[in-house]
């Protein structure tokens, strides 16, 4: 019998959750602690495991604890580093654990929590990680016990923006970026992502903050994009690991783990109702819903506009208040233009008024989407038209801002977004 203790973090202490036991993987359940569940701060880590005596069903455990892992290339990669079997989520989880999305930590029953401790990161190595890829980046987060979501190359590291040198997380610290890679198949991805992400905030959206790292040049194998994480925050009288203030952790999860989906089927299939359900589960546990939904309407507008077809619901996420009492709806993240590329999809991750495709998409179609949502149609299409009014000069504005810094291929990716994205109506 294996048994993987769950902590979550709430002000900066762990405490124990419960636990996950069972013979093997498709035998195995997650069930709350009794003393965590008669305790009056007690929250549930996810809206689909509810606080309840009764052990969890091996279904409902995997598909929101599978749901912390990386996927493709990078999992693949890790369970080979690991030496385990990849579809082993178990033994992959408690690798990763220490450092996931949000507050949780998963440790072996009667491991301790490892000591936060940060290793610095030398120019030569952050320039290996721009220029290997997905295989280093995968080597970063087996060494570091870090678990992030996704298909693509990224790893969490922490950033001390007084000497701009980057930390290498271990133990138990947390990170307070993600950095992506280049795409070995798809050109300019860093440059591209950046700019939908300024474009975004232009626009309106809120997103985190953002910015690419050079390490020699602005070609492909020499950039990386960095985030800042939202579900980490900064205290006065914090740890200090290694001269570094240890960020504080707030808890959080995707939209495919909020409604107990699986992570393979994170993309939606004709009768999925994706879209509504995650309406739905605004309106029903937002701390402030109609914000929230005017907010994930304005994101999905965004998406049809700048070409992002690859919105599936593990790219929209909630975020937990520093109590776990409150929830709203994440900043908008992964965002770019995948209509760029012949390679990518063309269809949406979910519907909009029962279109996929992104060629058939117009302003009817997020008008009869709104209508199936419980959106107000006349607030619904303002928003289109507000988003569709700003685009434009947001893209020319983020597309400004990169070539001033260097990055001269941004004027053709915002070309390419015009020919190819939704916003081809707006012209």
């Amino acid at each position: 019998m294996q048994k993987l203790n769950v902590t979550i973090e709430r002000y900066g202490k762990r405490i124990p959750v419960g636990a996950i036991a069972g013979t093997d993987p498709l035998a195995t359940s997650f069930s709350y602690f009794p003393e965590y569940l008669n305790s009056p701060e007690a929250a549930p880590i996810s809206l689909s495991l509810p606080l309840q005596e009764e052990a969890f069903s091996a279904a409902a455990t995997k598909n929101y604890f599978e749901g912390l892992l990386p996927e493709g290339f990078t999992r693949r990669s890790v369970a080979q580093w690991m030496r385990v079997d990849e579809n082993d989520y178990l033994s992959i989880l408690l690798g990763l654990g220490k450092e996931c999305l949000g507050a949780l930590q998963i440790l072996a029953e009667g491991e301790e929590a490892e000591p936060n401790h940060y290793e610095a990161l030398s120019y030569a190595q952050v320039s290996a990680l721009a220029r290997e890829g997905a295989g280093k980046s995968a080597e970063l987060v087996a060494k570091s016990h870090l678990s992030l979501t996704g298909a693509s190359g990224k790893v969490g590291l922490y950033y001390e923006p007084k000497s701009g040198v980057w930390y290498l997380p271990k133990g138990s610290a947390p990170s307070t970026h993600i950095v992506k890679q280049s795409h070995v198949r798809l050109d300019q991805i860093v440059t591209n992502e950046q700019l939908a992400l300024r474009t975004a905030r232009y626009a309106g959206i809120r997103v985190p903050d953002s910015f690419i790292i050079e390490t020699g040049g602005t070609e492909d194998d020499k950039v990386l994009l960095a985030t800042e994480r939202f579900d980490r925050y900064f205290v006065p009288d914090c740890e200090i690991a290694d001269g570094l203030p240890v960020p504080y952790r707030l808890h959080q999860e995707d939209f495919a783990q909020a409604l107990g989906i699986s992570g393979a089927d994170k993309y939606e299939r004709p009768g999925g109702s994706y879209l509504k359900r995650v309406f739905e589960l605004l309106r029903r546990y937002s701390a402030n819903p109609v914000s929230d939904q005017m907010m994930l309407w304005d994101i999905i507008i965004f998406d049809f506009f700048v070409g992002n077809t690859d919105n599936h619901i593990k790219n929209l996420s909630l975020l937990y208040g520093k109590d776990l009492k409150t929830i709203r709806l994440a900043p908008a993240y992964d965002i770019l233009s995948t209509s760029i590329y012949h390679e990518s999809s063309r269809e949406f991750a979910f519907s909009i008024g029962g279109i996929y495709s992104i060629d058939e998409m117009s302003r009817d179609s997020f008008l009869k989407a709104a209508s199936e949502v419980g959106l107000g149609p006349r607030m619904a299409i303002q928003r289109y038209d507000l988003i569709g009014s700003r685009f434009i000069k947001a893209l020319h504005r983020a597309a400004d801002e990169l070539t001033e810094k260097g990055f001269t291929g941004a004027r053709a990716l915002e070309e390419r977004i015009l020919s190819t994205g939704g916003c081809r109506r707006l012209l």
